[in-house]
């Protein structure tokens, strides 16, 4: 997890394209240019970085279930509930389910787990808009195929 460039997600475990759902990890930094500002002497993952990283597990799982055919960008957020602090060296579980994929939106339920416990959860509206709209096809196929996204999608059924 590169918190400073918002590179939330580690690796993307699976991918069940049948279920609608993507699991992934991350381990939250020891060190960040974050932790200077938030707080010093007591440095804690800012709430809405929490909240990216649920966007992004959300954004891979549209992404694999729409065979890349559009990119993913968080439109909003909603019921979102921080349940506990987070510290450097935490390693977090991901998870999203989609809810709904089509007309150019998506929408996911996704939630944040350590060792069993709750972290945070939401629901996040996503739109998707053609790669042929936006630049950042080859940047997020590479993207995705670094974290195994493509692997975890192997084998997964529509």
């Amino acid at each position: 997890m590169l918190l400073e460039y918002f590179q939330m997600i580690d690796r993307v475990e699976t991918v069940d394209l049948a279920a609608g759902r993507l699991t992934a990890r991350s381990v939250v930094p020891e060190k960040s240019p974050v932790f200077e500002g938030h707080f010093p002497g007591y440095p804690l993952v800012p709430g809405v970085l929490l909240i990216e990283t649920m966007a992004q597990a959300s954004g891979f799982l549209v992404l694999a279930a729409t065979n890349f055919a559009a990119m993913p960008f968080l439109m909003s957020v909603d019921g979102a509930k921080m349940r506990t602090f987070v510290e450097p060296s935490t390693e977090l579980e991901i998870e999203a389910l989609l809810e709904h994929e089509g007309s150019g939106f998506a929408v996911t339920k996704a939630k944040i787990t350590s060792g069993g416990k709750k972290i945070c959860n939401a629901q996040l509206k996503l739109r998707t808009m053609p790669f042929d709209q936006v630049p950042l096809g080859d940047i997020v196929r590479k993207r995705a195929e670094e974290l195994g996204l493509m692997a975890a999608t192997a084998g997964s059924e529509k």
